[in-house]
């Protein structure tokens, strides 16, 4: 099982079904309400993946979308925050992968992708 999670900062109303429609198969996912926890499915290579959308995280205004499954299109939380950032043209981030259980947060560094490119830096 395998899962992905990023953050989208100021998510619009059925962005990320717009983006998943291109990226899965079989996409169940209303996400025309985005103010509340979000739960749908998909395929990915005739394996089901679940996605959920989970807003307010980090302040209110990021979301977090988990994605988990056998198969996802992505490798990795920065492959598939690039490819979010390209169909929805707002800030992503994601953690560098790194980070295990009992490390300090406050010196985490995570990838942030908009318009003045990739870079590593602390959350806040």
């Amino acid at each position: 099982m395998q899962d992905l999670e990023i953050y989208i900062r100021d998510l619009e109303p059925a962005a990320v079904s717009n983006w998943l429609e291109g990226q899965l198969e079989e996409l169940q996912l209303d996400d025309t309400d985005v103010s509340s926890v979000v739960k749908g499915m998909a395929s990915y290579s005739g394996a089901r993946v679940r996605i959920t959308l989970y807003p307010g995280a980090f302040g209110k205004r990021f979301t977090s979308l988990v994605m988990e499954g056998d198969e996802l299109p992505w490798n990795s939380d920065l492959d598939c925050a690039r490819s979010a950032w390209r169909a929805m043209d707002t800030e992503i981030r994601c953690s560098p992968g790194d980070w295990k259980e009992g490390d300090p947060v406050e010196d985490d560094k995570w990838w942030r992708l908009d318009h003045r490119g990739e870079q590593l830096v602390v959350w806040n």
